[in-house]
């Protein structure tokens, strides 16, 4: 019953925090410069103009009655109409959206595997010079700007030795080789950033579980460091991993946002600029909206992994 209770709890919390959101996104972005019926007839047009197409989008009604219709939309899964192409959003951003999950999932995976290699052999050797040299490079990667990894990688891999494309995209359903071979360069270039990052966190999290008694009295009556380590605090690490991962979804998502920019992706992230620099908002709240959501599901699927990592926290004296 605890248990049901702790994931109705966190259930209640994401949905307010969702509706929240969207209230930040639609003012966010009502209050944005500039005026997309202006955009579409240009500088010149005549005023009476600018206001019949303001009026036909309905741009000239109160805020509580645009944001209504708008959540109501989104509470059926439609986004509404662009303003610039007339057509429903989300049958634009459906196949988008693919080509921005795959980059931030398969960045993810990967940065987390490198993570816990070199974040693990970092601890367990951090008096030796492998270790030494493992952690001095996760702090070089902290400071490689992931758009300038990509350029870096475009020069060498792609122009120089001509090994994987510079950019465009190859659905997965139609190739899949060609799809993984486009995708080398960029997952790789979001990864740098994200696994120097996520092994900084790995590699305190085990010195810490190193120290306790446990690790000790597992040593103490003859385990051997890595086995004691996996069998008696994994647990314990795994808690703070997940927490990291969690806060660096968000950090993910900019920078696939770059990264898609660097190499032709048409993703969300390229047409959220491009809906930016026409003024088309029901666009922009649409892709920040499934943005937020997206953080937002994966925290909560977070603390779901807290309550099966952790029980102690599906008891009401939790700590989280």
């Amino acid at each position: 019953m605890t248990v049901v209770v702790a994931v109705a709890k966190r259930a209640a919390i994401f949905v307010v925090s969702l509706w929240v959101a969207s209230v930040l996104v639609f003012l966010a972005c009502s209050a944005l410069p500039g005026d997309v019926a202006q955009v579409i007839l240009g500088i010149g047009a005549d005023p009476a103009s600018v206001d019949r197409l303001r009026t036909e989008f309905g741009l000239d009604r109160p805020l509580i009655i645009r944001y209504g219709e708008w959540v109501g939309g989104l509470l059926t899964g439609d986004l509404g109409d662009s303003y610039l192409t007339r057509r429903p959003i989300g049958p634009d951003l459906a196949p988008r959206i693919g080509v921005t999950v795959s980059l931030v999932v398969c960045s993810m995976i990967l940065a987390m595997v490198m993570a816990l290699l070199f974040g693990m052999h970092a601890a367990l050797r951090r008096r030796h010079l492998d270790g030494f040299l493992t952690s001095a490079g996760s702090q070089i990667g902290l400071a490689v700007p992931a758009f300038w990894a990509g350029i870096l990688l475009v020069v060498v891999f792609a122009v120089g030795l001509r090994w994987f494309p510079a950019g465009g995209h190859v659905p997965l359903s139609r190739d899949p080789l060609g799809w993984a071979h486009h995708m080398v360069l960029p997952v790789v270039s979001l990864t740098i950033v994200q696994s120097a990052v996520l092994t900084r966190y790995v590699r305190s999290a085990f010195i810490e579980v190193l120290a306790d008694d446990h690790i000790r009295t597992a040593r103490a009556i003859g385990w051997r460091q890595f086995p004691a380590l996996m069998r008696h605090g994994l647990r314990n690490v795994a808690v703070q991993v997940v927490t990291v991962l969690g806060l660096q979804l968000a950090s993910l998502l900019v920078g696939a946002i770059v990264i898609e920019q660097v190499f032709a992706l048409q993703g969300l992230g390229t047409r959220l600029l491009d809906a930016v620099a026409q003024r088309d908002l029901l666009v922009v709240q649409g892709i920040v909206m499934l943005l937020v959501l997206a953080v937002l599901v994966i925290n909560f699927l977070v603390d779901l992994a807290y309550l099966a990592i952790d029980p102690r926290l599906r008891t009401p004296g939790g700590t989280r």
